[in-house]
């Protein structure tokens, strides 16, 4: 077997994994691991295709700059060829890309332009409308277009499904798709409308995305919001295809990430959000069916991108997308719960350069300093600085040293007035079961459950 001499040669091939430990009716589901690619999805194909056209004609000269409009995996993949090739690349993303995205893209010296997500086409922060705007102001830049460049789908009837048909050893009764600038459907389409005409797509669409709606009743209505990231749109992609789309399915934000989560516990498989909406929509279509068929979805991404969001318990409860019992009182605002093993503390002896510590690593300005389960201070960014600005070796004393010991508190009964009067008095609220802690309440935790009512 040769060596690679180059990541890029590593770009497509990717393994085929039947799953096996969900219920999936009288079908068998396979899922084809887009993870497995070098820059970590399905992307990285629809880069090197788009990028080695612009070369082939002449519109992307050595050492020369591209711009792209992303929601977040063609950056990278672009960012993975454009890095290996010597070109610079600039992008402009909406602004709920997760901060794993924009890191993995700026170590990779991107230049990364965050725009509004809010937004609709038409509006000059709309993402694809600023990118056009810089690839005209900037002098020789390539404004590569996914959702118009016809090498996007070439990429996928070239190598994607010849490798899925191979793979599935010429039987594939149903492939579930998503759609973003459209290039995985219509390039899956256009090869298996000559292989195998019998086979039919699914759509997998976001709620509050337009597609399955269009699909339905072939009008355009109005988007709403989501937070699953690279798939559904606001308008319809000029490359997607949906003459062989006979089922859509709306997946909420909940149930796509509650799929994926359940994905990487009982198959292993570490997902991103719009893989969970696929095997949703796919497990769906699997259960509803009365014969056996064999259907094949896509691992997209990689998990490893969406760790502080649809992974972490806490920006999920944030989202209202997790619930948790509620008692109707204090301990219903509290986000992280030391009975839960959530808080952050420090204990009385630990140093202030471990509190230091651990206020930058959970991005926090204030700790409890708990004795078992018992307050003795609070610690917060002034008092730490008080402590250690005349003498830097002060970062050695312990949290007893600079800790204000005067702690305000609220039992976990008392009333939302007495929450507010200690918020007015600049005071974070300590919230109790008899003198055992429970945890912190700050405004913002307040904000956020005003907020999830709206949801």
């Amino acid at each position: 077997m040769a060596i690679p001499h180059s990541v890029i040669d590593m770009i497509g091939n990717t393994p085929m994994l039947e799953l096996t430990q969900f219920d999936t009716g009288p079908c068998r589901l396979f899922v084809k691991l887009e993870n497995q690619n070098p820059g970590g999805s399905i992307k990285d194909r629809v880069a090197l295709s788009m990028i080695e056209q612009a070369e082939r004609d002449g519109s992307l000269l050595p050492g020369g700059t591209i711009i792209e409009a992303t929601a977040g995996n063609t950056g990278l993949g672009l960012a993975l060829v454009a890095a290996l090739k010597g070109y610079k690349l600039l992008l402009v993303v909406p602004d709920k890309m997760s901060r794993e995205k924009i890191f993995h893209l700026r170590a990779l010296g991107v230049e990364v332009v965050l725009t509004r997500s809010d937004v609709g086409k038409g509006h000059p922060a709309y993402y694809q409308d600023y990118a056009k705007r810089l690839a005209d102001e900037i002098p020789g830049a390539f404004y590569i277009d996914q959702f118009n460049n016809p090498a996007n789908p070439a990429a996928h009837t070239r190598t994607t499904a010849p490798e899925l048909w191979q793979q599935m050893e010429n039987r594939v009764d149903a492939i579930v798709v998503g759609v973003g600038s459209g290039g995985t459907l219509g390039g899956l389409s256009r090869y298996f409308a000559d292989v195998s005409p019998q086979t039919e797509f699914v759509l997998a669409d976001p709620a509050g995305s337009i597609l399955a709606d269009y699909l339905d009743s072939g009008q355009i209505g109005e988007a709403g919001s989501w937070l699953v990231e690279g798939i559904g749109e606001d308008f319809i992609p000029p490359l997607s295809d949906f003459n062989q789309v006979r089922n859509a399915y709306r997946i909420g934000d909940a149930e796509a990430f509650t799929t994926a989560r359940d994905l990487l516990r009982k198959e292993g498989l570490l997902a991103g959000s719009s893989t969970g909406t696929l095997l949703a929509a796919a497990l769906r279509y699997c259960r509803a069916q009365t014969e056996p068929k064999r259907v094949v979805t896509f691992v997209c991404d990689s998990g490893n991108k969406y760790l502080s969001k649809m992974y972490n318990d806490h920006w999920m409860l944030e989202q209202g997308l997790l619930s948790k019992p509620q008692h109707d009182d204090l301990r219903d605002l509290i986000a992280y719960r030391h009975d839960e093993g959530a808080a952050v503390s420090v204990a009385p002896e630990d140093t202030l350069a471990i509190v230091h510590a651990r206020m930058r690593l959970y991005d926090i300005s204030q700790l409890p300093v708990l004795e078992g389960d018992r307050v003795v201070g609070l610690i917060d960014e002034w008092d730490l600085l008080n402590a250690v600005q005349a003498d830097a070796s002060h970062f050695s004393l312990p949290a007893t040293r600079a800790m204000t010991q005067s702690v305000n508190t609220l039992q976990k009964e008392a009333s939302y007035q007495d929450l507010l009067a200690t918020f007015n008095h600049g005071h974070v609220a300590v919230v109790l079961d008899g003198e055992r802690f429970l945890g912190l309440i700050t405004r913002t935790d307040v904000l956020n459950a005003w907020r999830q009512k709206l949801r």
